[in-house]
C-alpha cells in the first residue's frame, strides 16, 4: 500500500488516526506555514487553521484538502479551486448535534443554569428562596433564526416542541421551510425587534462578518437572549460585551467567540449573564466519529485521484 505525506494541524484525535491508518504520514502544520521543497500529497484541516493560495504555492504536489467539519471559512476555497485542488467537508451529519447544543445554550441562558449551578455549589446556598434567581421562559416565546439552512431547520424543529413562534432571516426565502415549520420570513431588523431569542446558524461570509454589531444589538429587546452556534466573527465581541454589561440585552449563549479562545483576561468572561462553551456544537461521540470517518474517506479518495464524497466549491 502506498504511503502518503499529509500536512495536518493537530494533535489529531485517536479516531482520526485510526481511520487514517499507518499509510498516511502526518506532517506538522508548520510545514504549510513555512513551505517545503519536498512533495506533499494532501492537507487535512482538523481545527480552523487559515489556508490560502500563497500557502498552497509554497507546497508542491497537493492533491486534496480534507476538512474535519462542514464550515470551510478558514480555507480560501476559490484559491484551491484555481489550483485544481478539491476541498472536502462533512455536511449533514452534524446538524442534529449542533442544533441540540444551540438549544441547550438557549435554555441555559433563559433559566440561568450555569449561575444556578455555581450558587448551588457555593457556601451561600443555605435555604430555598422562591423569589431568587428568576429566569425567563422559553416556551410560547418567539425565536428568530438567522440562517435557515440545515442546522437552522433542525433548531426550528426543536423550537416547535416548545410552542415557539418562528421568524427567520435567510439570503433567500425558503417556501418549503415555511410550509413545513410555519416560519415567517422577516427582515433582519424586524426579526431582532420581535424575537425573544435570536440564534445564529448562518455561515461566516463577508456579508455576515460582524452582522450582530452594536446597532443590531440595540434593535433587540432588553429581555432578549442571543445564541451563537455559527462562527465567532459574526458577532462584534466588544459590542456584545457592552450590551450585556449595560443591560441592552438580557443574556447570551456562545459556542463560539472572536477571538477563539478569548484571552483569559477578557471582560466578557466575568459577566454572569453569558454562558460560553469551548466550541462544542458537534462534540458528541457519535457525530465526531462520523466526521472523522467521512473526512478521512475524503482524504483517501483525493489522495488516490477519485471524486470526494463531499466536495466544496463545485
Amino acid at each position: 500500500m502506498p504511503s502518503f505525506r499529509v500536512i495536518a494541524d493537530g494533535p489529531l484525535d485517536d479516531t482520526v488516526l485510526g481511520f487514517a491508518g499507518p499509510s498516511i504520514q502526518f506532517l506538522p502544520w508548520s510545514v504549510a506555514v513555512e513551505g517545503t521543497s519536498e512533495p506533499v500529497d494532501g492537507i487535512y484541516t482538523y481545527g480552523h487553521p487559515r489556508l490560502d493560495g500563497p500557502m498552497l504555492d509554497r507546497i508542491a504536489g497537493v492533491r486534496v484538502i480534507s476538512n474535519y467539519g462542514v464550515g470551510v471559512d478558514h480555507i480560501k476555497v476559490p484559491d484551491a479551486v484555481a489550483r485544481s485542488i478539491p476541498v472536502g467537508n462533512t455536511p449533514d451529519i452534524l446538524d442534529g448535534a449542533t442544533a441540540d447544543s444551540g438549544f441547550a445554550l438557549l435554555l441555559a441562558a433563559a433559566r440561568r443554569v450555569v449561575e444556578g449551578d455555581r450558587y448551588a455549589r457555593s457556601a451561600e446556598f443555605l435555604h430555598y428562596d422562591p423569589g431568587f434567581m428568576l429566569g425567563r421562559e422559553a416556551h410560547s416565546t418567539t425565536l428568530g433564526i438567522i440562517g435557515l439552512g440545515n442546522i437552522g431547520r433542525q433548531v426550528a424543529r426543536r423550537a416547535l416542541g416548545f410552542d415557539m413562534r418562528l421568524l427567520y432571516r435567510n439570503r433567500n426565502r425558503n417556501l418549503d421551510a415555511e410550509a413545513e415549520l410555519g416560519a415567517e420570513y422577516a427582515t433582519l431588523e424586524d426579526l431582532l425587534r420581535r424575537s425573544d431569542y435570536v440564534i445564529l446558524t448562518c455561515p461566516l461570509t463577508d456579508e455576515t462578518h460582524h452582522l450582530i454589531d452594536a446597532a443590531a444589538l440595540r434593535e433587540m429587546k432588553r429581555t432578549a437572549t442571543l445564541v451563537n452556534i455559527a462562527r465567532g466573527p459574526i458577532v462584534h465581541t466588544q459590542a456584545l460585551y457592552e450590551a450585556l454589561r449595560d443591560g441592552e440585552i438580557a443574556s447570551a449563549g456562545l459556542d463560539v467567540t472572536d477571538p477563539e479562545p478569548l484571552p483569559r483576561h477578557h471582560p466578557l468572561l466575568d459577566l454572569p449573564n453569558v454562558t460560553i462553551l469551548p466550541h462544542l456544537g458537534s462534540a458528541t461521540i457519535e457525530t465526531r466519529s462520523k466526521m472523522a470517518e467521512i473526512s478521512v474517506k475524503n482524504l483517501w479518495l483525493g489522495l488516490n485521484g477519485k471524486p470526494l464524497l463531499h466536495q466544496v466549491g463545485l
